[in-house]
């Protein structure tokens, strides 16, 4: 940087909304999700969008009202941009499914409609996809 020495960097300056990541789920060979990292601040947008106020008739005062559907729609697309080598095969381990009509080792497209489903369907890939987007080592250099 070209600031002085005694100029003090301003942290702000520094600061990046967001950043995405590739990472392979563990147990699920080649399947591969490009995921965001979203900043406190990106969050509290998508939360801030979601919650409205209704008038309290009991308590003559406004309510807000957390809409959580339309977070999680928002938050999935968000967060999860892309996959790929999601066999259809493995969503018997994520999902009660009925895979007769389909190759199992044909691959499910990613689609936000598919992402949003298994994040509300499935805890293991809910939980996976939310630790790594918690783990801010999956977008540091210091992997």
């Amino acid at each position: 940087m070209t600031d002085s020495p005694n100029t003090p960097v301003s942290l702000q300056s520094l600061m990046i909304p967001s950043k995405e990541v590739e990472l392979e789920m563990p147990g699920y060979e080649g399947l591969k999700v490009t995921v965001t990292y979203l900043a406190r601040s990106e969050l509290m947008k998508l939360r801030k969008k979601c919650v409205t106020s209704k008038w309290d008739k009991k308590t003559h005062k406004p309510e807000d009202v957390f809409d959580e559907d339309k977070f999680l729609a928002l938050y999935t697309d968000a967060i999860i941009k892309t996959w790929s080598g999601f066999k259809y095969s493995y969503l018997e381990e994520l999902l009660l499914v009925d895979l007769n009509d389909l190759d199992s080792d044909d691959e499910m497209p990613h689609t936000s409609d598919n992402a949003q489903t298994l994040m509300k369907n499935s805890s293991d890939f809910d939980s996976w996809i939310s630790d790594a987007v918690g783990t801010l080592e999956n977008f540091t250099k210091n992997k």
